[in-house]
């Protein structure tokens, strides 16, 4: 019998052989060997041979399992039983997956790609996600998808055609694999030491999961095999016989023995026990217990051989009832102990999923368990099983370390079995899940408990988590509780949770512990030392462990059948509460200084009151408390309410800005429907129920300002600083605003709720769609969601600004919606910042002003409230409440007699508070009843009853005061009328007996209501507030009595005289008008300012009243000046004046302002926008002083202006970049497209750079170095692009900015370093100074001298001019400090890019190199221009911006430079243009020769001319340069031509030509010309081999020859307009496409008078220095030597014509899934792994790792290393996984934004939402813009240094 050892051939033998002995006779004997063999093969393999040893048992197994077979050919055979009806992809952490919520049934439903491609969702709700903790791809799975969404594949029916699994084919996996599951399983048992210290040695558990990842990989190979394959696993892994077998056969060898006791061990630790209940009895008791069961397996091992053993069985019981006895007690509460136990396995499946457990989770393990739940059987056990380890698990969470990679695998389990609602259901009744989940979750907690502080510090017995623990810092819990949400969203589930009671007893326990955590004091001396930031997790942990599975109950709780849930839920919820304040020990008063922002037990109250009267028709009132419970519950929500205004009203400011935090997420959207809605909610229910002026008296009490309520123009007040007065006051009536108008509970329906949450929104600032309202329960793509957004948003279409600032597609309110249903109630509720409520009353003023509605500064508008729900009538009875009017009164009148610290808002609070009322009276008082008995029961009180619109009739004469004895009131005599009965305190029994009927609470109030006719302060203070103020602090108080004499409606009435500022300002409307009164609905009075308001507070009081609208008649027929009739009109006067004076002085500011703005905008819209030509700067240099000599700069630094001169010179700021734009050119008009498929490719070798290279490396290779380096021009890539902002200022100045900007330290996003700074006018980015050449600053000889002299002379000078180069300009010779800073900006130019593009020649740092360099600069800013022209000057028209070219200063720097090399005059390729030469003997020399003149580039060679000339150049010596350059440019033209044609076509043209040659204008006719030339070159071998190939293009007809020529020649005609524009200023002319070579060639004089166009030829334009027909066949002949040697290469190197297209970046797909599925799977070509975040460079399309450091290279990331290849040092990159472009510019980076945008025209950043994305033309043409301009450092404004790690 082969070993362990054995070859592959034996394998296969041994198994083929074993395997017919199986299907025969000997069987049994076949058995035994195969276990035998197994056991060889399989035991753990000790010592370093593991690795092998693995491999070597993993190949048995496949050879036994194959049955010899060949391996890949059994896995056909088995898949082809496969009835794969589920899908069950498993994925891990960010793998990118599907969500189809039209499909989904369970809202965790998800897809993988290539099933949501393949099922059809087109139209559907679905976005893609990146997985965070993993999953499985349910397709064709109807429990949790609806079947429509399957994919083709799945969507099959299973068992219709899939044949019975032959027996023979599986017979051995039966056999082998039961041995090799546990074989896995004692490797775990071998290799897990228990932790000493509860630490496990990470490390060790790393090196065994190595060890074992081939055979668990194997595992999961067997689970891809399809059904077939996985029912015989969980045949295997659920047998409990198969378990025992092996498990028993533990006695034969040591090894095994050691492994099943290290296996007992570990499962000691699995109970549940409590911390506190580690009690020694109990751990040696759990001790016995096992030790027993471990005993008893021996016994039983040694016993068994395999056939009965049923004895033993009954025995094994026996024990394991020993083991039972160890139980912890956690609470009365729970049902079922088991929960608490040790484990218990019987088959492999639990053990497996124990070691798991135990090993933390390996990724491995988790994604093999998971592959195999396509089993139906498999699934139903494996969540038994996990259910049973559910406690085990979390108490191992706890003590990990990598809890956040734990967490995420487990959910990744448990989302797969609890989303089925089937299985939730069954598990919850059979295995009791909820009991399990609850007990773990307070198991979890109860390890971080803390004593409250609340209330009573010393004896509170109430405990709360502490949120500074690990546990609730890092969100440790939330596998649980997702668990826990994710199990109640189902209603069979939540039903049971509901109907129990022990379970809802336990679960407010549990949530009592978060009941008042994280409790801020407030600090009153010094700013607390530490701000800790825990609150963040207080706030997390009561939205997930609270508020989310309560909302998840509330949704099962929706129909009338519901109730009893209600009842229980709200029953355990008060026993909690009741316990909770006995706990706090809490009686009436809430502790000073102290807030909680966490009450959830209050919440819980509130939110199943309002769903039991808003879906269950309960009767509230038989659910709610006795009045006392009441008034205790109202207290701690009304304690937040208060203290959020104090927070800001900055009275908690020495707790530091964390307090503010918890006050902005306390009212975040995220938060606010679990916390504060719920809080404003139970306050109104409390409103509801209680006595109304106890309620009002504590809110103004809780407010603490009570003492500021009184008529005296001065108090005390002794809890609170003046200065928060007002805003505390502004609070108080705010919130009685809020509580009364706010219907979010009270009877909105759920769409008015939606809506009016939306109109907040909106009104506050313009949305994007992800979040007009992002609150939980409202989500985006609910289906009323989009009706009700369109209904009140109109959609603005993402638009640009010229700053380059992105927007996104965002909606703005509807008018109507300003016009009606703007809410400031609902926005002051919603605002998480003060000025958000600002800004949305900026934006009603404009729309006010805008429709034409109001002019001024408006109001808040009132709006109509939703009618309440019966339930909650009792509210109304606040607004009717004489405490309140008092209140109202008072403050009218303080008001109106301008007391200090009263603002505009509290006026309209109070006239809101009015209107709230006269819209919602009681209806039962009439007008007659209370006629006659009005007046006499007025000395009663201060109002004779409680109904609003009957008190604001009511005049008050006098009034009691307690003021302070400085107090101006004390001075005046009491008037003589006072009559003591008028303020008699004669007692009014009947409300008193009414307060004195509620409890304790009351006694304070006692004595005051019973004196309620005395002073209008006192009336609503408490005493309490006493005890607050220090002794003796307070001033002697006395009392004055203050005559009034007004009502609440004359004061109304003053107050509109005095905001009008005009007596007697109003007149009642209805005197005019009568049907006002009969329809008071009146636009005209829905928006308006204070005096609006008055206006339509009194027309409702006289709608409501005839005797109001009597009293109203006849105040203004009095019109009475205000009270103390002088001395307050003067101070009014004063006040008028003030506020006229403040108003004019505003709108000064805001004119200068608004002046300033505009100044600023058409400042920037010139520097900043490339395209506009004719943009205007600062700096008029050039135009308006051409007849001065000099040109004058200002200096922008030190603010002079002057010439700039040898010593002191001025330059440009300027920004050098280096630039490969120009070499991305291609020559076919179709732009690339970005590679989404494997077929499409990016092939670089069609660029303009690569031409280019290749060009210049093949003359490198025939002909003379140097002069090879003056035949072409580089810089076609990583060429130096200069440009300006056009300011100017002087060296010397700008090195002291430079210095200044070095010792400042806070440079933000640029290094000094490198010589960068920002301009320090404009603020553009730059780099450099160019200095400015003294004299004049453009050459302005004009045209008419030009032709006095003739061509020979010219030629002549030029060539004198030449020869004088060996004698330098003055100012070289003797350095000045000019010359110093032209080689310094020299050597910053060459520094700006990389060596690899400056050195071409062969012989490194020869000055050849150089003078390429720098006539190859020039070249490159020409080129420029001439794109951002669009390719052509047919535009004309300055030079971009004209102020902003630099290139003339340009051309001096590098001119002085060239002029340092001069040329030998024996190669001046001058005389070879200009004279035949006579010698041929030269060519014989042996080394290399010259490149022939026929191949040098013109428009090299016309920089090499022009910028080696003397400066100032004259116009007529470049004029004749250019005639001589044409006429080479010409000759190349129409060589290139004649290899273009037939033979035939060349044998015509050459017989044409010869005839009319000796016409007299033959040298200016192509036709004579070409003839010449074909006649020349064929005297070589240029029109000799290759005929066949030719491009034959048929040039028969004279026209295309034309137009050829023509083409070919323009790219230098424009180059050199270019080039004269910028040295002798000049506009350049604009015309059509089709003359631009006519007016380039007139404007350049090359053209001597103009022809009519129709017999205009380009020839005519020659001037031919030396006759023509010499000079050419003296450049043929070069051309026709080098032919004899080299016959190949004489044509390739013609100069072709040049039809570059503009660069372009790579067309994108529309779809940008198409983008995404492509490159996010796609391997790296570098380091062939899929990169974390791969980029595609939009330039070229290469594929890179951004961040990677797979691909660094020498310390640059390969993102960096491209830019510099690609870009010369800009990239331009799309992120695929975060759909957004990243640019890199040198050594810095910035996020650009992205071009693709949804269907709401937002951008989706790191594909968040993964909603599908489509391309945004407009924005990718602006990317592209910026590209080619050079603009990314100008517009973009937030840069930062990437330390070469992209």
């Amino acid at each position: 019998m082969a070993g362990a050892g054995a070859s592959g051939r034996d394998k296969r033998a041994t198994a083929a052989r074993l395997k017919t002995a199986l299907g025969g006779e000997s069987g049994t004997a076949a058995v035994g060997e195969l276990r035998g063999l197994l056991e060889r093969v399989l035991a753990p393999a000790a010592g370093p041979g593991g690795g092998e040893a693995a491999a070597e048992a993993l190949e048995w197994c496949r050879c036994l399992l194959s049955g010899g077979e060949p391996w890949d050919s059994f896995v056909q055979a088995v898949r082809a039983y496969d009835p794969a009806t589920l899908c069950g992809l498993v994925w891990t952490a960010n793998f990118v997956a599907y969500r189809c919520r039209t499909c989904g049934i369970s809202p965790c439903m998800s897809l993988c790609a290539e099933c949501f491609h393949q099922g059809e969702h087109a139209g559907h709700d679905y976005n893609m996600f990146r997985s965070q903790a993993g999953g499985a791809c349910d397709c064709g799975d109807s429990n949790v998808m609806r079947e429509a969404g399957f994919c083709k594949r799945h969507r099959i029916k299973s068992n219709s055609n899939v044949p019975c699994v032959p027996k023979d084919l599986l017979m051995m996996s039966e056999l082998v694999l039961p041995q090799f599951i546990f074989s896995l399983i004692q490797h775990l048992r071998e290799g897990y030491n228990e932790p000493a210290l509860d630490l496990p040695s990470e490390k060790d558990l790393h090196k065994i999961l190595q060890v074992l990842e081939p055979h668990v990989s194997f595992l999961e190979d067997l689970t891809k095999m399809g059904g077939a394959m996985r029912s015989v696993l969980t045949q295997v892994l659920t047998s409990q016989q198969f378990y025992k077998d092996l498990s028993s056969g533990v006695g034969e060898n040591a090894c095994a023995k050691k492994s099943h006791e290290k296996y007992l061990i570990a499962l000691k630790g699995s109970g549940l026990a409590f911390p506190e209940d580690k009690i020694a009895c109990g751990m040696q008791e759990q001790g016995a217990g096992t030790s027993t069961l471990a005993v008893q397996g021996l016994a039983g091992a040694t016993a068994t051989s395999g056939q009965g053993d049923s004895s033993d069985e009954e025995d094994q019981d026996g024990s394991q009832g020993v083991g039972k006895r160890k139980r912890v007690k956690l609470s009365s509460t729970t049902k079922d102990q088991s929960i608490m136990d040790v484990l218990k396995h019987k088959c492999f499946l639990e053990e497996l999923l124990f070691w798991t457990i135990k090993y933390e989770f390996p990724q491995k393990m988790v994604t093999f368990l998971l592959n195999m739940l396509p089993d139906q059987d498999y699934k139903i056990a494996f969540t038994k099983t996990f259910v049973q380890h559910y406690a085990f698990i979390m108490k191992t969470l706890k003590k990990s370390h990598e809890s956040d990679t734990m967490s995420n695998r487990i959910v990744h389990i448990s989302v797969q079995l609890f989303s089925n609602e089937e299985l939730a259901r069954q598990v919850t009744e059979e295995c009791q899940l909820l009991d399990i989940m609850v007990t773990v979750l307070l198991y979890m907690m109860e390890s971080c408990l803390i004593k409250s502080e609340l209330q009573d510090e010393e004896n509170s017995l109430h405990v709360v988590v502490n949120c500074g623990e690990a546990l609730l810092k890092n969100n440790t819990y939330w596998p649980l509780v997702s668990d826990f949400i994710n199990i109640l969203s189902h209603q069979s589930v939540a039903k049971k949770f509901l109907e129990d009671h022990g379970l809802l007893v336990t679960w407010m326990n549990f949530v009592s512990f978060f009941q008042g955590m994280n409790l801020n004091k407030r600090e009153l001396n010094e700013h607390v030392e530490f701000e800790s930031q825990t609150y963040y997790a207080a706030f997390a942990a009561e939205l997930e462990a609270c508020a989310q599975p309560m909302w998840g109950l509330l949704s099962h709780c929706k129909v009338r059948e519901t109730q009893e849930y209600t009842r229980n839920v709200v029953r355990y919820c008060l026993e909690a509460l009741q316990d909770w304040f006995d706990a706090i020990n809490f009686v009436d008063e809430p502790a000073p200084n102290q807030v909680t922002f966490h009450l959830p037990l209050h919440r819980y109250f509130a939110m199943f009151l309002s769903k039991a009267v808003k879906c269950q028709e309960l009767d509230l009132d038989t659910i709610l408390p006795d009045q006392e419970m009441l008034m205790k519950l109202m207290i701690h929500p009304l304690q937040i309410q208060a203290s959020l205004s104090e927070i800001h009203s900055n009275m908690w400011v020495r707790n530091g800005l964390q307090i503010k935090g918890q006050a902005m997420t306390y009212v975040q959207s995220h938060f606010c429907n679990s916390m504060i809605d719920p809080d404003i909610y139970l306050l109104q229910v409390c409103a509801s129920r209680l006595d109304p002026d106890y309620f009002i008296s504590s809110v103004f009490e809780r407010f603490k300002v009570v003492d500021l309520l009184t008529m005296a123009s001065q108090h005390q007040n002794t809890v609170l600083d003046s200065e928060h007065e007002r805003s505390m006051l502004e609070g108080a009536l705010t919130f009685l605003v809020l509580l009364l108008s706010l219907r979010l509970h009270l009877g909105m329906t759920d769409d008015e709720i939606l809506r009016a949450e939306m109109v907040a929104q909106l009104c506050m600032n313009d949305r994007t769609h992800k979040n007009p309202n992002p609150k939980s329960g409202i989500i985006p793509g609910s289906l009323s969601f989009e009706s009700v957004l369109s209904a009140v948003a109109d959609f603005k279409a993402p638009v640009f600004e010229p700053g380059g600032s992105m927007q996104q597609g965002m909606y703005t309110p509807k008018a109507e919606v300003w016009d009606k249903e703007f809410d400031p109630v609902m926005v002051i509720l919603r605002t998480v910042y003060r000025r958000d409520v600002q800004s949305a009353m900026d934006r009603y003023t404009a729309f006010l002003k805008q429709s034409g509605k109001f002019p001024g500064n408006p109001w808040p508008p009132y709006k109509k409230r939703t009618p309440l729900h019966p339930s909650y009538k009792g509210l109304i009875k606040l607004l009717h409440c004489k405490t309140l009017h008092i209140v109202l009164f008072t403050l009218l009148y303080k008001i109106l007699m301008d007391h200090q610290n009263l603002s505009e808002h509290v006026l309209c609070m109070v006239l809101y508070l009015i209107e709230l009322g006269l819209e919602n009276s009681p209806e039962q008082e009439s007008d007659e009843e209370e006629s006659a008995g009005g007046q006499e029961r007025c000395h009663d009180s201060w109002f004779p009853g409680s109904n609003l619109v009957s008190n604001m009739r009511h005049f008050i004469n006098y009034v009691r005061v307690r003021v302070p004895e400085t107090a101006p009131e004390v001075k005046r005599e009491p008037p003589a009328s006072t009559s003591s009965d008028g303020l008699a305190s004669s007692q009014n029994s009947g409300t008193a007996q009414v307060f004195s009927l509620v409890a304790e609470r009351r006694k304070k109030f006692q004595e005051i209501i019973n004196r309620n006719t005395s002073e209008a302060n006192q009336v609503v203070r408490p005493k309490t507030s006493m005890k607050w103020s220090a002794p003796g602090a307070t001033p002697q108080l006395t009392t004055a009595i203050l005559e009034v004499k007004e009502s609440i409606l004359s004061l109304l009435i003053k107050l509109h005289h005095k905001l009008s500022g005009k007596q007697n300002s109003y007149y009642p409307p209805w005197l005019d008008d009568v049907d006002v009164l009969i329809h008071p609905e009146i636009p005209r009075y829905s928006h308006g300012d204070g005096m609006t308001a008055v206006e339509r507070i009194l027309l409702k009081a006289a709608v409501q009243s005839r005797l109001n609208k009597r009293i109203i008649e006849e105040i203004c027929r009095k019109v009475t000046p205000p009270v103390p009739p002088k001395k307050i009109s003067s101070a009014e006067k004063k006040t008028l004046d003030k506020e006229e004076r403040r108003q004019k002085a505003r709108e000064r500011q805001q004119k200068l302002l608004a002046e300033f703005a505009s100044r600023q905008k058409s400042f920037m819209e010139t520097a900043m926008d490339v395209e506009s030509p004719d943009a205007d700067i600062a700096m008029e240099v050039a135009t308006s002083e051409q007849h001065v000599s000099e040109a004058i700069y200002d200096c922008v630094i030190c603010g002079q202006s002057g010439p700039s001169t040898e010593d002191r010179p001025t330059g440009l700021v300027v920004l050098l970049q280096a630039s490969s734009v120009l070499g991305q050119c291609r020559n076919s008009t179709e732009p690339k497209r970005l590679p989404t498929t494997e077929e499409e490719q990016i092939y670089p070798w069609d660029t303009c750079a690569a031409l280019h290279d290749v060009r210049l490396t093949t003359l490198q290779r025939y002909f003379k170095d140097s002069s090879c380096l003056q035949a072409v021009s580089i810089g076609w890539e990583g060429g130096v692009y200069v440009q300006t902002c056009g300011h100017t200022l002087h060296i010397d100045c700008h090195k002291s900015y430079m210095e200044s900007l070095r010792n400042d330290q806070v440079l933000q996003g640029f290094s000094v370093d490198k010589g960068e700074f920002t301009c320090p006018l404009c603020r553009q980015f730059a780099n450099s100074v160019l200095p400015c050449y003294p004299g004049n600053n453009v050459e302005r000889s004009l045209w008419q001298s030009h032709s006095n002299k003739c061509m020979q002379d010219l030629v002549q000078e030029v060539e004198d001019l030449q020869e004088q180069l060996g004698t330098f300009p003055v100012s070289i010779s003797s350095e000045t400090n000019l010359s110093k800073e032209m080689e310094s900006v020299m050597k910053d130019i060459k520094s700006t890019t990389q060596k690899k593009y400056t050195d071409y020649s062969k012989t490194p740092g020869s000055p050849d190199n150089d003078f390429l360099f720098m006539y190859s600069v020039a070249r490159t800013n020409l080129e420029l221009e001439l794109v951002h022209r669009g390719g052509n000057l047919c535009s004309g028209g300055a030079s971009t911006a004209g102020k902003r070219s630099c290139l003339n200063q340009l051309f001096h720097v590098l001119a002085m430079h060239m002029r340092l090399y001069s040329i030998d005059s024996a190669y001046n390729p001058w005389r070879k243009l200009t004279q035949p030469i006579q010698d041929k003997n030269s060519e014989l020399s042996e080394e290399l020769p010259e490149v022939p003149v026929l191949y040098r580039d013109v428009s090299s060679l016309l920089l090499i001319q022009i910028l080696t000339m003397p400066q100032p150049l004259h116009k007529e010596h470049f004029a004749c340069i250019i005639k001589v350059l044409f006429t080479l440019l010409y000759t190349q033209a129409l060589a290139a031509l004649s290899v273009k044609c037939s033979a035939e076509d060349r044998m015509a043209w050459k017989e044409s030509g010869a005839l009319k040659k000796n016409t007299s204008s033959g040298e200016k006719s192509w036709e004579v010309l070409l003839g010449h030339v074909i006649s020349e070159l064929s005297k070589g071998k240029m029109y000799e081999e290759g005929e066949t190939e030719e491009l034959t293009v048929v040039l028969v007809n004279p026209d295309s020859v034309e137009c050829y020529l023509q083409q070919f020649c323009l790219p230098f005609l424009r180059i050199t307009s270019l080039l004269q524009h910028h040295l002798f200023g000049g506009d350049l002319p604009s015309c059509q496409e089709d003359e631009e070579f006519t007016v380039l060639a007139s404007c350049l004089g090359l053209l001597p008078s103009f022809q009519s166009a129709h017999q205009f030829t380009s020839a005519s334009c020659l001037d031919w220095p030396v006759p023509a027909f010499d000079m050419i066949s003296q450049w043929c002949s070069e051309l026709a030597s080098f032919g004899d040697r080299h016959p190949d290469q004489v044509k390739a190197l013609l100069i072709q014509e040049p039809k570059w297209d503009l660069p372009r970046l790579l067309q994108l797909p529309e779809n940008y899934n198409t983008i995404f599925q492509y490159y996010h799977r796609k391997t790296c070509t570098v380091c062939t792994k899929v990169p974390k975040d791969p980029a595609v460079c939009l330039v070229c399309g290469t594929f890179v790792c951004l961040k990677g450091l797979c691909c660094k290279q020498q310390s640059y990331c390969e993102c960096v290393l491209h830019s510099q290849n690609c870009g010369a040092g800009t990239g331009i990159f799309l992120l695929i996984n975060a759909s957004v472009i990243i640019i890199i510019r040198g050594h810095r980076f910035c996020l650009w934004g992205s071009v693709y945008l949804d269907a709401h025209g937002e951008e989706d950043r790191d594909l968040r939402r993964g909603k599908p994305l489509y391309i945004c033309k407009e924005r990718y043409k602006v990317l592209e813009q910026q590209w080619v301009s050079h603009t990314f450092d100008h517009i973009n404004k937030r840069w930062g240094p990437h330390y070469n790690g992209l």
